[in-house]
């Protein structure tokens, strides 16, 4: 079952205390389509310039991820710079230059207007709704969005809420789109916009699942040092979608090790720069790591 992801695909720069990285892979569909390709295949939609190397090119070939849908335009990549503080979770954007993302309006090949599982980057509501528009007989919709977003085009933004099933966003951000400071009101004010579950990233202390009738709570993996925690968000989603899409499961089971999943890719994720851990990882070893993340969580023994 192959996942459709519609997102940035962009070079960023970036500043930790252990270290830097100059014009690496990133954005949201990238990290999303690596971390779901290791279980099921990927379609990825967006948008690149000249300067985009052929060895990123090759690195989403050799993934197996479908890039038909990746249009290649004059003028620059998207460049993203940004520097992190001590707390990780604190991080300064330096430069930010949309390049050829400016004007992108995303046309889905024909081939992909089929798929089941979708999702939709932090990329703009309209851009987003574009989407949507083109889909067919999507089976599931999860959707990422930031403050931008949420600020500037609320209106588009409402609309997307309402045609999707999974939002995927951090603690601060579903503050902001709720106007409650409480995080469990803040997720049942959401979900009355529309989705059927919030999925609440908090960083270092895990994720939150909220539908109308649960709340699931799992901790992040416990990792002596996160060298770049970039992407992180966005490559929890790849694992968790993946997992969705391989096992066809979405119970409320289903849905719960899928975010286990999601959250173990995601600890792969942070242990370098970039997207070089998850070019190096196996399968096998995502498995192993998830069997030690139950093992950590269990409290029957």
């Amino acid at each position: 079952m192959s996942i459709l992801v519609v997102g940035t695909v962009a070079f960023d720069s970036i500043e930790t205390p252990h270290g830097s990285a100059d014009h690496v892979l990133g954005g949201s569909a990238s990290y999303f389509a690596v971390a779901a390709s290791f279980f099921s295949p990927v379609k990825i939609v967006g948008v690149i310039g000249r300067d985009f190397p052929a060895e990123y090119m090759d690195l989403f070939s050799r993934r197996g991820i479908d890039l038909e849908g990746l249009r290649r335009n004059e003028g620059a990549t998207f460049h993203w710079r940004g520097r992190y503080h001590e707390d990780l979770n604190v991080r300064d954007t330096i430069e930010l230059h949309l390049n050829v993302l400016s004007g992108f309006v995303p046309r889905l090949p024909e081939s992909y207007r089929n798929a089941e599982y979708v999702f939709l980057g932090n990329i703009d509501p309209a851009m987003q709704i574009e989407v949507l528009n083109q889909l067919r007989q999507v089976r599931l919709v999860a959707c990422d969005t930031m403050d931008h977003w949420i600020q500037g085009s609320a209106g588009e933004l409402r609309k997307v809420l309402g045609r999707i099933e999974i939002l995927i966003i951090n603690d601060s951000e579903a503050r902001l789109l709720s106007g409650e400071h409480n995080i469990v009101r803040a997720a049942r004010a959401i979900l009355k916009m529309g989705p059927k579950a919030v999925l609440i990233k908090r960083g270092e202390y895990g994720v939150l699942q909220f539908t109308d009738s649960s709340v699931f709570a799992t901790p992040a993996y416990p990792l002596e040092e996160v060298f770049d925690p970039t992407g992180a968000g966005d490559s929890f989603a790849g694992g968790f979608l993946g997992q969705l899409a391989r096992a066809r499961d979405n119970s409320q089971g289903g849905l719960r090790r899928a975010i286990v999943y999601g959250s173990v890719v995601a600890s792969f994720t942070v242990e370098d720069f970039g997207l070089k851990r998850l070019t190096q990882l196996s399968l096998a070893e995502i498995e192993e790591r998830y069997r030690g993340f139950i093992e950590l969580t269990d409290f029957h023994t």
